[in-house]
């Protein structure tokens, strides 16, 4: 039998609440803006380093505009000096995009600690190395909803190192084939 997860104070569930709210509104509005501003991606393209990791951050954050972040790193990496470079600073691009999520799933913790799949979930977040591997093969692959994986994490109490120590390394992995591709293409 499972213990009941502790009550949370009416007081803290309104903060919860409001955190949960002001991150959503935030999210929606980044992600208006970013659609309605005149970004031109492939410009980024000209940046090489700092493109790939403003564009790998950029497509990572927004969860509801689709931003064709593959071909343009695909040619960053294809045209740079260092290939490598483009893909650690990609990668670390896009794990800091990936944390909106993880943060906003934190905020909103305390709203589902007492639903029984919170519970099974947050045991699992507690075995680092296997939540870390979890997480690891979600991220790797081209997942839209990856995004459900960082609220999830954050929701349940992973440890933020362990978020991102997986998605940094499976976002490399990505990110090398995605090069590698470009380089073997002429892109």
């Amino acid at each position: 039998m499972v213990a009941a997860a502790p009550r949370v104070p009416k007081a803290k569930h309104r903060h919860h609440v409001v955190i949960a709210v002001v991150g959503v509104a935030v999210l929606i509005a980044l992600n208006i803006a970013v659609y309605l501003a005149p970004i031109d991606y492939q410009a980024l393209t000209s940046f090489a380093y700092v493109g790939a990791f403003l564009v790998c951050f950029i497509a990572n954050a927004l969860v509801a505009i689709p931003i064709p972040y593959i071909p343009i790193i695909a040619h960053i990496g294809a045209t740079a000096d260092s290939a490598a470079i483009v893909v650690a600073l990609g990668a670390l691009g896009s794990v800091l995009g990936e944390s909106v999520a993880f943060l906003i799933g934190r905020a909103e913790q305390g709203l589902i600690s007492e639903h029984p799949i919170y519970q099974r979930l947050h045991r699992l977040a507690e075995r680092k190395w296997l939540a870390g591997l979890l997480l690891f093969g979600l991220a790797v692959p081209l997942n839209p909803l990856f995004d459900v994986a960082g609220l999830a994490a954050g929701a349940v109490g992973m440890r933020y190192r362990t978020f991102f120590v997986a998605v940094f390394a499976a976002r490399l992995v990505r990110l090398a084939l995605i090069v590698w591709l470009g380089v073997l293409i002429g892109l």
